[in-house]
């Protein structure tokens, strides 16, 4: 009798923290995640750091489709639509738990969230930003949220686009990683040239940062 009990009150829990993340998402929340891409991404870490120190080395935008949620993002196959429980599964903490950080716009710019949804879908199926070039037809994660809210802000930037860098802080140099990276794709390496990260967007002004209900 007792088992059963304690059965019973264990789906209680799961079932209530269930309804609460579904109560505590909203369209346009910016899921920024702390990676497991080895090198390159520690390299991302090294280079920003973000909110109270925070490790993002990727980020994506959240939709709801005929009452599911998905998460636009830019990744090595392209821009696509994943499900919103693969996405927070992708990397896990110790105990288990997603290391996932929200940023939701202020209330004075959630009227930008359907139209930043509308121009983020016109870009599914195009390819990755492997260069991370402004000015080709392809996306990075932090990109590809960029211009959605640029479009729906006129045309006027809502995050900051700033000079990026390739090189280590510690030593000045160019990280051996994006030189052998750049050196594949025969491009120059894109130094001091606009750019984004995750890490960086989520000190801007315009986010608040919201840690996942439990």
């Amino acid at each position: 009798m007792i088992k059963r009990a304690l059965f019973v009150f264990g789906l209680t829990l799961i079932f209530l923290a269930s309804c609460r993340q579904q109560e505590f998402w909203q369209e346009g929340d910016i899921l920024f995640q702390d990676g497991d891409c080895g090198d390159f991404c520690d390299a991302i870490r090294k280079v920003t750091q973000g909110y109270q120190g925070r490790d993002f080395s990727h980020n994506g935008l959240l939709i709801q489709e005929e009452g599911r949620w998905y998460v636009l993002e830019a990744i090595g196959t392209g821009v696509t639509k994943t499900p919103l429980d693969d996405f927070l599964n992708k990397h896990l903490d110790g105990e288990g738990k997603p290391k996932v950080m929200v940023g939701r716009l202020k209330s004075e710019y959630q009227d930008l969230v359907p139209k930043a949804i509308e121009e983020a879908k016109k870009h599914l199926g195009k390819p990755y930003d492997s260069v991370f070039d402004f000015e080709n037809e392809a996306y990075y994660c932090s990109e590809l949220i960029h211009f959605a809210f640029k479009a729906a802000n006129g045309g006027e930037d809502l995050f900051t686009p700033k000079p990026m860098t390739y090189k280590d802080p510690d030593t000045g140099e160019l990280f051996p990683i994006w030189i052998n990276y750049f050196e594949k794709l025969n491009v120059e390496i894109p130094e001091g040239k606009l750019g984004l990260n995750p890490g960086g967007m989520s000190l801007e002004s315009v986010l608040e940062m919201l840690e996942l209900p439990m």
